[in-house]
């Protein structure tokens, strides 16, 4: 039980959370007198997608896991536990997220279509791409469009907003996330935005600058798009507009800076820890939403 709990990833409820807040944050902005159900639900539906997610990434990383110090105990690269075993959990979760989906609109059902081949798609997007985290930011996020239409309302700009700005925070902590695996990366030639960043010859000139001026932008355009979600959903007011900025100063000037101690080998564990700082990020926005909505009430 413990390799298969790993295989999924249950001892590291990170990426839950991760995945979980963009659709909390949709079901909150669009408000309607089921959002304390929907968000039970988007949390059951995180956790469901989260755990296949995993399992399809280490079914088409298995050999590169192996190449990695971080991921070579992983229980596939290890052998722990055999393929065909992870499928057939894989088709469990599957099964089960269907079942959860048939019991939301039909609109949940249409972007879950849309994102099981965007997340079959993403591993293979590091060897083909330096910028795997963009896929993984349009990918992961759909999830905020779900939670959006899991209310009834329809897509609207407001919707549209919220995406962009998730994509955003996906791209900017995930980079994070990156710095961990760089040197380990290059031996096994997956490619990463922190590498691009980092070892590009063309910015060889500027040092590192640009990767802590790529986070800083991403945080930054983050906090934009969020309060542009919030106004055209009328949920703008001081405690979202307080949310915001203590987002965008984690952003823009903590984790720009500590990122780049990361990369310049003094602190090399430093990526992983912020990266999963962002998780609070997450519970202080969605906070303030519920907040926001309470006092409109």
């Amino acid at each position: 039980m413990r390799n298969y709990i790993h295989l999924m990833r249950l001892d590291k409820p990170i990426g839950i959370w991760l995945l979980f807040f963009p659709a909390a944050w949709g079901v909150a902005l669009a408000g309607g007198n089921n959002t304390g159900p929907l968000m039970v639900l988007m949390l059951i539906g995180a956790t469901i997608t989260r755990s296949a997610g995993c399992i399809i990434n280490d079914l088409a990383d298995r050999k590169l896991d192996g190449l990695v110090e971080r991921t070579r105990t992983r229980p596939l690269a290890s052998g722990a536990i055999k393929p065909w075993h992870a499928i057939a959990l894989l088709i469990a979760l599957l099964i089960m997220a269907l079942l959860l989906a048939l019991s939301l609109p039909p609109a949940v059902l249409a972007l879950s279509l849309l994102a099981l081949p965007m997340i079959a798609a993403y591993p293979w997007m590091k060897r083909i791409t330096w910028w795997p985290q963009v896929f993984l930011g349009l990918t992961f996020n759909l999830g905020a469009l779900m939670g959006w239409v899991a209310t009834g309302a329809p897509l609207s700009a407001a919707a549209y907003w919220l995406y962009a700005a998730c994509v955003f925070w996906t791209l900017g902590y995930d980079t994070l996330y990156a710095l961990q695996d760089m040197a380990d990366d290059k031996k096994a030639g997956i490619k990463s935005t922190a590498r691009i960043l980092t070892e590009s010859k063309t910015l060889k000139r500027i040092a590192r600058l640009p990767l802590r001026v790529f986070i800083q932008l991403c945080y930054a355009f983050m906090v934009w798009c969020f309060y542009q979600a919030c106004i055209h959903a009328n949920a703008m007011g001081p405690a979202t507009l307080l949310a915001g900025l203590v987002v965008g100063w984690f952003g823009c000037g903590h984790y720009a800076v500590s990122a780049c101690l990361a990369v310049a080998g003094k602190t090399p564990i430093e990526g992983g820890r912020l990266f999963r700082h962002n998780q609070w990020l997450g519970l202080l926005l969605l906070m303030a939403i519920l907040i926001e909505k309470i006092m409109q009430s």
